[in-house]
């Protein structure tokens, strides 16, 4: 009889990627994962597994490089948020459909915030992409959602890993996995010739668009994304810090730890190398901890 896991998975963004790794692992060691709970990127990634499409997720995943990354994202010049976030739903439902979460196969929870209403608001019901597109809505990143009267943003505002969440069954173990963790990067080799050449390509296409939306402005442009790069930066100490202080009252049986220096946030072209890096991390966290399982 496999061991049933209850599984909790953090926001991170790209980082978030990993996920697949941890799962594709867990699956691998005969683990049996009845319940998987999710914040932002946690959310998507453990919605597209509830769904039973992760290899098609994954597979697209690693097929993107920075200019295919960079076509899926829609700008706006909404006051709420830089990107509306249509363009990437729309092309992951030609690879997967939506259902209601009622209907899956394994229970799933999506957690968003809703800023009006200063709460937190967990989807076990409903539409899965309505759901995933609401916990992760960074504010200022992405458009938030508009709900009765709530407005919902990332999970992560209030709860970045939703242990309190996870639905439990006798005789489980929970795993909690972490992509924003302050330990040291587990190291990939790399392949440099090309990924420079897109690296260029991608930052000439950043720098253009920050040019177009502040050319009026009268503050210099290297000031402004030095702007953008301490919001995100504040945002993802903040997250990580309510992270821990909600570990410290719900403790996961295992906790599986990726280091928040593995890849920028909007690195969703280094899925192959995080993919790895979640499967190398679960290998050595269940290691440690193989008397609760073995």
């Amino acid at each position: 009889m496999k061991q049933k896991v209850s599984l909790v998975l953090s926001g991170g963004g790209a980082r978030g990627i990993a996920h697949i790794g941890v799962i594709e692992e867990l699956e691998k060691m005969g683990f049996e994962i009845i319940c998987v709970t999710g914040t932002s990127m946690g959310a998507l990634v453990g919605g597209v597994y509830a769904l039973g499409k992760m290899k098609e997720f994954s597979e697209w995943l690693i097929t993107l490089d920075k200019k295919k990354v960079f076509s899926l994202v829609d700008f706006t010049l909404s006051s709420q948020g830089l990107i509306k976030g249509d363009k990437v739903f729309n092309t992951m439902k030609l690879l997967i459909r939506d259902e209601n979460i009622e209907n899956l196969k394994i229970d799933y929870a999506a957690v968003a915030t809703d800023l009006i209403n200063r709460k937190e608001v967990v989807f076990r019901k409903g539409s899965i992409y309505d759901a995933i597109r609401a916990s992760i809505a960074i504010p200022t990143l992405f458009t938030p959602v508009k709900r009765d009267n709530g407005l919902l943003v990332d999970g992560g505002v209030l709860n970045n890993i939703p242990i309190s969440h996870a639905k439990r069954v006798p005789e489980d173990i929970l795993i909690a996995v972490n992509v924003n963790a302050a330990v040291p990067v587990i190291q990939k080799k790399k392949s440099k010739t090309e990924n420079e050449k897109q690296d260029t390509a991608y930052q000439n296409k950043i720098t253009e668009f920050y040019h177009q939306l502040w050319k009026n402005n009268p503050l210099d442009h290297e000031e402004k994304l030095g702007y953008f790069d301490l919001i995100s930066k504040t945002i993802n100490l903040m997250t990580n810090q309510i992270a821990l202080m909600e570990m410290e009252k719900n403790s996961p049986d295992i906790l599986i730890n990726i280091s928040h220096d593995s890849c920028n946030t909007y690195d969703f072209y280094k899925a192959a190398e995080l993919i790895e890096i979640g499967k190398i991390a679960t290998q050595q966290a269940m290691e440690a901890k193989k008397d609760l399982w073995k």
